[in-house]
């Protein structure tokens, strides 16, 4: 269960910062795809097989399915608000901008998500928003001169930025989840959920089956898209979910462009600029702004003594 005072422990930051790697890779797997496949078909064929990748998982571990409408209900609005819609919105996106920018704009989600949950079931608390805001601006500082609004551009933002919206909107509707259900089943049941919503739609706008068949780099980037950013991912999602709460399980997408430029680094030998270097530490900040402990120790701390942090 959640903490009562919304921190997160040293495990499920570990978590996050694994998280942040497989959701940062979708971009990049993103765009190698959208070359070949309609965006349609990609987020089908994303879960999809994702599905079938967990699915023996799920039997391996004796989960039971859910029993009847009332009981399949909240994987399946959990399976339209945190794959569908933000999935489809924000493949559509990056058809009008780069798979980096549509990162960044992913990394509003947690604005979303807070103001979202303050709706709903959470206290909104100052440090939290000043935390989010503060993260955006070193999102801004990060990728700077990504933000323009050149051609058809601002049409793509406009689709990620509700893709983000939906994304906070999941975090509401994950609060409802059956506790008792694990990780894995959580993952597994929304997935199925939303393969059966994608499938007719797919079906009738793109008619995959007579698409051409795509080269073989295509295919390994749908496995990568559906075995690491999906399975694996939604696994690690909802075990965060469940022990850290809504809000904190969506700062991963304030990680994802940090994690997306060291990736760029040691995997690609991309540069890394002055206000990547300066962009990276204010979104630390925010971290430990959202995150509590850091202001908690400092207001524990007797002003005239030294206070030891362990």
């Amino acid at each position: 269960m959640p903490s009562a005072d919304n921190r997160i422990d040293r495990r499920d930051w570990g978590l996050l910062v694994m998280l942040s790697v497989l959701w940062g890779g979708s971009f990049f797997f993103n765009g190698v795809i959208l070359r070949e496949l309609p965006p349609l078909t990609l987020v089908l064929l994303r879960v999809v097989l994702g599905t079938i990748i967990l699915l023996p998982l799920l039997r391996a571990a004796g989960i039971e399915f859910p029993r009847g409408l009332s009981g399949w209900a909240p994987f399946i609005a959990m399976g339209l608000f945190n794959n569908v819609l933000p999935f489809a919105l924000i493949v559509f996106g990056q058809t009008y901008i780069p798979s980096g920018l549509a990162s960044i704009l992913n990394a509003t989600t947690p604005l979303f998500a807070v103001v979202v949950m303050a709706a709903g079931e959470e206290r909104l608390q100052a440090r939290r928003v000043a935390g989010v805001l503060v993260g955006l601006i070193g999102v801004a500082i990060l990728h700077g001169d990504a933000l323009g609004f050149e051609s058809r551009q601002g049409i793509g933002i406009l689709l990620c930025l509700a893709g983000a919206f939906s994304y906070g909107i999941a975090a509401l509707v994950g609060r409802r989840l059956p506790q008792r259900v694990p990780p894995l089943g959580t993952a597994t049941f929304q997935m199925m959920a939303s393969a059966v919503l994608m499938a007719p739609i797919a079906a009738i706008v793109d008619r995959p089956w007579l698409l051409p068949m795509p080269h073989p780099a295509t295919w390994l980037a749908v496995l990568g898209l559906a075995a690491l950013s999906t399975a694996l991912a939604y696994i690690v999602f909802f075990q965060i979910l469940q022990r850290s709460g809504a809000t904190n399980v969506m700062l991963v997408t304030l990680l994802i462009p940090v994690t997306a430029m060291l990736l760029g680094y040691l995997v690609l030998g991309e540069p890394i600029a002055l206000r990547e270097v300066i962009g990276a530490p204010v979104i630390a900040s925010a971290l430990l702004l959202i995150d509590g402990r850091v202001l908690a120790w400092f207001s524990r701390a007797p002003a005239s003594t030294p206070q030891t942090i362990r």
